[in-house]
């Protein structure tokens, strides 16, 4: 069983930046793929950024070139550095550890979120 605890969420106006941090403790975290979620009431949650356990990562085209996803094994932490930061970022953040070979909100592991807001 895994645990995660974001931070780093705050108020931010538009063009500043925020790192998002996600512990982990429950062991195991080094061998987890790992993903930032985030999600608005009324629309779907969207995958914003993964990395692998060799730390090849992916992200969404709506933060491509902004956003930054890394891992610290040592420290069991994963953070999203969000740099240029635009309205449409508002929205709380998840982190999760993929449970299996695909994203699975009833099996991966989840965060309580943290909320971003970026001011106008």
């Amino acid at each position: 069983q895994v645990q995660l605890v974001e931070s780093g969420g705050g108020l931010v106006p538009a063009g500043g930046s925020l790192r998002l941090s996600c512990a982990a403790s429950g062991g195991g975290f080094s061998s987890y793929p790992m993903g930032w979620f985030r999600q608005t009431p009324g629309k779907q949650r969207e995958l914003v950024a993964q990395i692998s356990d060799d730390r090849r990562t992916n992200y969404a085209d709506s933060v491509k070139g902004r956003f930054t996803i890394s891992r610290d094994n040592a420290k069991n932490t994963v953070y999203l550095q969000m740099n240029s930061l635009k309205p449409e970022d508002t929205a709380v953040y998840y982190c999760a550890a993929k449970y299996g070979s695909s994203w699975n909100e009833r099996k991966d592991y989840w965060g309580q979120g943290t909320q971003v807001t970026v001011s106008s």
